[in-house]
């Protein structure tokens, strides 16, 4: 661990490294591809999801085909059953984004790309539509009762389904540009975070990654590392952060973002003065 200001510097072991080598990138750098371990943990994490997803739809046809119809009906059991349903369905949807940042679907493949990172939230209305449907249309229920488990359904559910849309999936051409842009100008995949962040940035003396953070700590490892990590994206000012602050020339960044290279690889950042 190498000291960073008040912050350690810790290298992230590799959960799900980009397949091209370190160096100049050409301009036709080949599409990220996760490792076999970073796809061997996602498909892990995908079955425990499903498995998770198959017993919330247990749980809601043991409400429907068998809670509502009896005469009365429990309500506790009812209501425990919902919350029940819910955990199961979030948890599920958590466990499957997180697969998915360590093995994100191709843009390319519209209808994958969209069932892949909306399937949380495609499971969650059909985890609860149905039971929110029958308790409302209930004839063994009165007014108050289908109030009170319709509005605990349908506002468990509803945060089920939010939980589970991914707001801003990753995807293959993501990663592989975010690669690009790494190596084409520092010359390797290297990135850094922080626990509290959203996103990662080209090095470890910008700003945002020296202010206080959960556990005072610095990260770096590979673009694929940062988003396992649950990063969101390469910080959309990367240009300015690499000139301001990493040692890099505009002309650098200049031949990157019009998508060129050097005939050598980037020149290692000179040492700037830490940001306070």
């Amino acid at each position: 661990m190498a000291e960073q200001g008040k912050k350690k510097i810790v290298r992230v072991e590799p959960t799900a490294a980009n397949a091209q080598s370190s160096g100049a990138v050409a301009v036709d750098a080949p599409t990220w591809t996760p490792t076999p371990e970073a796809k061997k943990q996602a498909t892990t994490l995908r079955l425990i999801a499903g498995g998770l997803w198959l017993l919330a739809i247990a749980g809601e046809a043991f409400a429907i085909f068998w809670v509502l119809r009896q005469v009365p009906v429990n309500m506790v059991l009812l209501i425990i059953l919902i919350v029940v349903i819910g955990a199961l369905a979030i948890g599920g949807s958590l466990l499957w984004k997180k697969a998915n940042r360590l093995d994100p679907a191709s843009k390319e493949d519209t209808v994958r790309f969209f069932m892949q990172n909306q399937l949380g939230a495609i499971i969650a209305v059909i985890a609860f539509l149905p039971l929110i449907i029958l308790v409302f249309t209930n004839k063994n229920m009165d007014g108050k009762q289908k109030a009170l488990a319709g509005v605990i359904a349908i506002v468990i559910g509803g945060g089920a389904i939010a939980l589970g849309v991914d707001y801003n999936p990753p995807s293959v051409e993501q990663y592989t540009e975010e690669s690009n842009t790494i190596e084409q100008l520092t010359g390797q995949d290297l990135v850094y975070w922080t626990k509290s962040g959203s996103v990662f940035h080209v090095c470890a003396d910008v700003p945002d990654v020296n202010k206080e953070s959960k556990d005072g700590q610095i990260y770096e490892g590979t673009v694929a590392d940062a988003h396992a990590a649950g990063k969101d994206r390469l910080v959309s000012y990367w240009d300015r952060e690499a000139v301001n602050y990493c040692g890099y020339t505009q002309e650098q960044v200049d031949a990157v973002t019009a998508g060129t290279t050097s005939d050598a690889p980037a020149d290692e950042p000179e040492e700037t003065p830490e940001a306070e």
